[in-house]
Formats: structure tokens, C-alpha cells, sequence
């Protein structure tokens, strides 16, 4: 047994999120992490709501209320969005905690102490018409480095380069579209170059990557420049050096915070579960967390924050950069051991963008559809390793053709021939080569599926298990059970209706991480008791240190089932099954359509 951090990427609340964003961070975390538990691991995973930086400030006066009302707002969105997916968090916090604030200013000030942060004087951006600070993603311009016409002020989205937003040709604001001014400011540095050995050496020990993320990572390691992570804001966790800390008109910036969120929310959990060290297992290098695994999940766009910069700051909390230094109070920490990236979804052809209404929230989603039904889709065509579009007509087809006639048409039928003949669970009497041969092949899935997903190969995984599927619905024609209808055809029809039964409850474990609620219903339906999927709760919380309470996901999954196959025991009651999956009728297509087209 292994202890197995999954560390999800935090989704940012400045919204409700979109179908793309769960493709790349949500459900392949989830699937991965439901595996684990099955297989015997102790996995914690844990993330939360983003909410600082400008932007939430930005949207905050527009709509006329505070950046903590705004955050309150969608954090709740959020976890309800992510609950109704069944994403099985052991903690979804958020980063306004004071939890949060404490090691986030912790790893700060081990970090100056080591000499890693410093103090540059460098040009900030202000509007020119209001005088307040421009926020670096709220600046577009050219970039210098590859001519891309629309790089922000932190980051070219085309060539990946980190950028100031002072290099940026021709730049403008994205509020109103002026020319910002740039004025002197004081700010502290990550001393990125520092760390550039330090982390060539652990990528290049990195095996099993996906290629896209190896490759990228270690082409930003070329031209590593010091990044700003105070920036002029009113909105963001306090500095924590004398001088600085009861300044109003700076914070430490957002993507510092955010990466350490992932400490921070074990930490939390760890106070949560009544042992304040629990977290040490999964983190720390020195003592019970040395030989823990950590995975990190997230879209493409943010790989350089998750294979460079959180690395950065592990390797310099812990002492290890080119400056030495000694750990800090929490010790050496664990760098990870795979960071795990999606490609983009996109959306009947074209980039999911709110303004442009290309986009269909989680929440509507489900209000209309079943969650199974998107899991499903996202794992057997998401942007696994590729751009991936998602159209109407494929989504209808799949759930149609694969959940509905596929799995769905398995379970029903084998189900409902066993309750009409037999009221239960029948006995097997004896076994032929045919029947022989489809348990053996159900049973060797446990292996072939769970070694896929234990690599990330979600898309290979779900179908290696569909194609138990497909086997068993081919042995159910062949053997045409319902044919079998004299005295002496009765032992036969028997057998192979149980035949199909073990082999309908092996094919619904291998597919639990990917669709845990028909899973449940499929379990109940076979005559099982009790939780085969575990699903997380929402809680409202009171803050550990004295703030406002809020909304949390987690969950006890230490219940449900195990990743092997469990013989069914004949006699078991059987009813007559209600479908598990939901046939959508080709109008959908239109309806959606026309709902783009607005």
C-alpha cells in the first residue's frame, strides 16, 4: 500500500465552471483517485476555490460587492457543481482560509530566509483614467519572443514564455483598452534561476510522463527569469515581513498562493481528521511521507506552475536550490511525482469563451443530464493527450449507442431474464469452455484496467472495460438463454444467466472509477447492500482559526468496493430492474444547438 496524494488543480472563483474545465482537472482525478482506494491505497485528495488576484477584485466593484461576497458566491457554485459529478475530495477548502494565510506566509518567509525571495524595484502598470494597478492578465499585447498578438502581461499562451507586462509590444488594457501607464514599485522576486539544476535534475529522472508535459517543462527551464509574487493589490494574502505585513497596497500574488494550497488543504485536513500530522504521510521527505506518490492534475495551461514553479518553491522551503538553506517548521517536502495535463476541450468547433456564450456551465449540465453520462464521454473522448472537441451529436451518440445500448442493454437484460426465470441469483451446475473463457476474460480486466489508469491512460482504460462489455453481450446472443425453456434446458439456462450476472458485476467494478453513480444503482440491482461507490457529502465547516464558515467537500471512502472480482452468491433476491441510463432522443441535438446560437 502506497499513500497517494492527488492534487487537483483549484478552480478559480470568479464563476461557475464550464464542462471544460472538469474534462482537464475534475473527472480524470476523480477516476484515478476512486482507482487507488479500490486497489488498497491511502489516498488523499484534496483541493479548493482560488480566490485571490485582481481579477475577483476586478468583478467584485463591477458588481458592486466585496471580493470576499464574490468568492463566497461562487465558491458555493462551485462545490455544488463538483458534488453533483460525484468528485470524491477527502477535502475541497478554499485559499481564504486562515489555515491557508498561515502556510502560505510560512513558505514565504522560510523561502527569504534562505535567500530565494528579494527585493527588486521594477514598473507596474496603473490605468492612466483611475490610477489604480493593472493587474499582469488584464494587460494584452504582442509578444516580443514569438509575435503572438493577444500574450497577456504574465504569459504568452502561445509560446509559453513567463513575461512582464512592460515587455509586451503595443500594450492595452483589457478594461478599457488604453495604454497603461508603467510607474517604479517595490516588489519581491522568486529567484526562479536558482532552482533551474535542481529541477533539470528531477526532470530528468521523471519516467512515464505524458511527452507534451516532459517536453514543455524542461524547454522553460532555457530561460528562467525571476518572478514577481507580491503584486500592488488590496485583495490577497498579507507579506509576511516587518514593514510589509500591515500594508494595505500590496499582496503576495495569486499564483504563489495558489500552488500551496495543495499543503495547505492537507494540512487542514489533517487538523479536521483529529491527528494535526496526518499530513506528513503523503508530504513528508524526511520521515513516513518518503515514499509517498504525489499526482498532480490540471490543464495544459498550467503545467508551467505545476512542473516549475511548485517544485521552485518545495525545493527552496526544503534547502535545496543552489543557495542551500536550511528547511523550514514543516521539513523537507516531497516534490511530485507526476504532473499529469490534459489538452483543451473544446466546443462544437470552437474555444469555450463565457462573453461569446460558447460554453455550457457543470450545473446546466446536470440539470439536464445525467452525471454518468458526462463522466463518460470525458473519459472515453476527453483531451487525454489531444485537443479534443466536444459536439452534441457525439455526446447523444455515445450515451446512446455505448451507455444505453451497450451496458445499459447488458445489465438490463441479463437482470431482468434472471428475476422473470429464477426470482434470484441462479446456481451454476456446470461450466462449458465458452462460459469458461468470458469469467476468465472479465477477471483478467482487474489487471489490463487498472494498470491503464494506474499510467493516466483513462481513454484506453474505459475501453478495455467496454470491451468486457461488448463480450458479455455477444456470450448473452450466442447463448440465447431465453431459448432455453424445457425442464432439461432449465440447469443451462441457469448457468449461463449466472454466467452473465458475475460477469455484469466484474464489468461494474472495473467501471466504478468512471461511472460510480450508475455503479451504485447497478450493485443494488444485482441484490447488493450497502456502499459499492462512496460518494462525497457537502458540510458546512467552521473556519479551524477563527473566520467565517463555509462549505466543503468530503467524504468517508474508506467504504465500498475493492478492485476484485467478488463472487455473487446464488439465491440472492432479484427485482425487476429499472434502466440505469437515460435514451436521449435526437431533438437534443437541435435543442442545444439553438441554445448556442442564443
Amino acid at each position: 500500500m502506497s499513500h497517494v496524494l492527488a492534487a487537483v488543480a483549484w478552480p478559480y472563483a470568479n464563476g461557475p465552471r464550464h464542462i471544460g474545465h472538469v474534462s482537464g482537472f475534475g473527472v480524470p482525478s476523480d477516476v484515478f483517485s476512486r482507482y487507488m482506494r479500490m486497489a488498497g491505497h491511502d489516498v488523499l485528495m484534496v483541493s479548493g476555490t482560488d480566490e485571490h488576484g485582481t481579477p475577483i477584485q476586478v468583478q467584485a466593484d463591477a458588481e458592486g460587492v466585496t471580493a470576499r461576497e464574490l468568492a463566497d458566491r461562487y465558491n458555493r457554485v462551485i462545490v455544488e457543481d463538483l458534488h453533483g459529478l460525484g468528485l470524491s475530495y477527502d477535502l475541497f477548502t478554499r485559499t481564504t482560509t486562515r489555515n491557508h494565510y498561515a502556510v502560505v506566509q510560512e513558505l514565504f518567509t522560510a523561502l527569504e530566509r534562505n535567500g530565494y525571495i528579494v527585493a527588486r524595484t521594477t514598473l507596474g502598470a496603473r490605468s492612466p483614467s483611475t490610477g489604480r494597478t493593472l493587474p499582469d492578465r488584464y494587460i494584452e499585447g504582442t509578444c516580443p519572443i514569438c509575435g503572438y498578438d493577444s500574450a497577456r502581461g504574465d504569459q504568452c499562451d502561445n509560446c509559453g514564455n513567463q513575461l512582464d507586462p512592460e515587455q509586451l509590444i503595443n500594450p492595452r488594457s483589457k478594461i478599457n483598452g488604453e495604454t497603461p501607464e508603467f510607474v517604479e514599485t517595490e516588489h519581491f522576486f522568486l529567484d526562479l534561476p536558482a532552482f533551474a539544476e535542481a529541477i533539470g535534475n528531477w526532470l530528468d529522472q521523471r519516467e512515464n510522463w505524458r511527452p507534451n508535459v516532459l517536453k514543455f517543462s524542461r524547454n522553460l527551464l532555457d530561460d528562467l527569469q525571476p518572478r514577481a509574487i507580491t503584486r500592488d493589490l488590496e485583495w490577497g494574502v498579507p507579506i509576511p515581513l516587518d514593514g510589509w505585513r500591515d500594508r494595505t497596497d500590496k499582496r503576495i500574488y495569486v499564483w504563489f498562493d495558489a500552488v500551496i494550497g495543495y499543503l495547505s488543504a492537507s494540512i487542514e485536513w489533517a487538523r479536521r481528521s483529529g491527528d494535526p500530522e496526518a499530513w506528513r504521510k503523503w508530504w513528508s521527505a524526511d520521515a513516513e511521507g518518503k515514499d509517498a506518490l504525489g499526482y498532480y492534475f490540471m490543464g495544459k495551461d498550467n503545467i508551467v506552475f505545476h512542473s516549475v514553479i511548485w517544485p521552485a518553491l518545495l525545493l527552496g522551503y526544503s534547502g535545496e536550490g543552489d543557495k542551500g538553506g536550511e528547511p523550514g517548521e514543516l521539513g523537507r517536502l516531497n516534490l511530485p511525482t507526476e504532473v499529469v495535463s490534459s489538452e483543451f476541450l473544446t466546443m462544437e468547433g470552437k474555444k469555450f469563451s463565457s462573453s461569446r456564450r460558447v460554453v455550457i456551465y457543470v450545473r446546466d449540465f446536470l440539470e439536464r443530464y445525467d452525471a454518468d453520462a458526462l463522466r463518460y464521454f470525458i473519459a472515453v473522448a476527453g483531451p487525454e493527450s489531444t485537443d479534443t472537441d466536444f459536439t452534441w451529436a457525439e455526446f447523444v451518440r455515445r450515451n446512446n449507442d455505448e451507455l444505453v445500448a451497450g451496458w445499459g442493454n447488458l445489465v438490463n437484460r441479463s437482470i431482468s431474464m434472471a428475476a422473470k426465470n429464477f426470482g434470484a441469483i441462479p446456481a451454476v451446475t456446470e461450466l462449458t469452455a465458452d462460459d469458461e473463457a468470458l469469467l476468465a476474460y472479465a477477471k483478467s480486466g482487474f489487471a489490463t484496467v487498472g494498470e491503464l489508469i494506474a499510467k493516466h491512460r483513462q481513454k484506453a482504460a474505459i475501453g478495455e472495460a467496454m470491451k468486457v462489455v461488448a463480450e458479455a453481450n455477444k456470450y448473452l446472443s450466442d447463448q440465447a438463454p431465453w431459448k432455453l425453456k424445457s425442464e432439461d434446458e432449465k440447469p443451462r439456462q441457469a448457468t449461463v444467466l449466472a454466467v452473465a450476472l458475475q460477469v455484469v458485476s466484474d464489468a461494474n467494478t472495473l467501471l466504478t472509477p468512471f461511472l460510480p453513480h450508475s455503479a451504485q444503482k447497478v450493485f443494488e440491482l444485482l441484490g447488493g447492500e450497502g456502499v459499492h461507490a462512496p460518494m462525497p457529502s457537502i458540510e458546512q465547516v467552521d473556519d479551524l482559526d477563527g473566520g467565517p464558515s463555509y462549505p466543503v467537500l468530503t467524504g468517508d471512502y474508506t467504504v465500498g468496493a475493492r478492485w476484485e472480482s467478488v463472487p455473487l452468491v446464488a439465491g440472492t433476491p432479484l427485482a425487476t430492474p429499472k434502466p440505469v441510463f437515460r435514451k436521449l432522443e435526437p431533438s437534443v441535438i437541435e435543442e442545444e444547438l439553438a441554445r448556442l446560437a442564443g
